[in-house]
């Protein structure tokens, strides 16, 4: 899902972590980010070299994933398969020039 560069950075911001929202913003973050400022290795900067086309069917593949995962009754397969989704979704969105605040506010509209 996320960039594997640097495992040891990698643990240390999940010692670090504490559930919550400010996850998926620090996720928007890093995904704008990588949109600029290229990584070596990274997944990211990948789907976006790649173009919509991709990150479009990656974006259908996922959420097929959470079909069968729910299907499958399997609650982790489930929590990781939207994890994944919503990060595709979130590359999705910044490659269309969504911010998070744009979703919020359709949302809200619809209340």
């Amino acid at each position: 899902m996320l960039d594997n560069n640097n495992n040891n950075n990698k643990q240390n911001i999940q010692k670090n972590f504490k559930p919550g929202p400010e996850i998926l913003k620090e996720l928007y973050e890093v995904i704008c980010d990588r949109k600029v400022n290229r990584k070596e290795g990274s997944y990211t900067n990948y789907l976006f070299d790649k173009g919509l086309d991709k990150i479009l069917k990656k974006v259908g593949e996922e959420a097929s994933e959470v079909i069968i995962a729910a299907k499958n009754n399997s609650f982790e397969e489930v929590k990781y398969e939207i994890s994944d989704l919503i990060y595709h979704l979130f590359v999705l969105m910044v490659e269309q020039g969504l911010k998070p605040e744009d979703i919020y506010e359709e949302l809200r509209s619809r209340r």
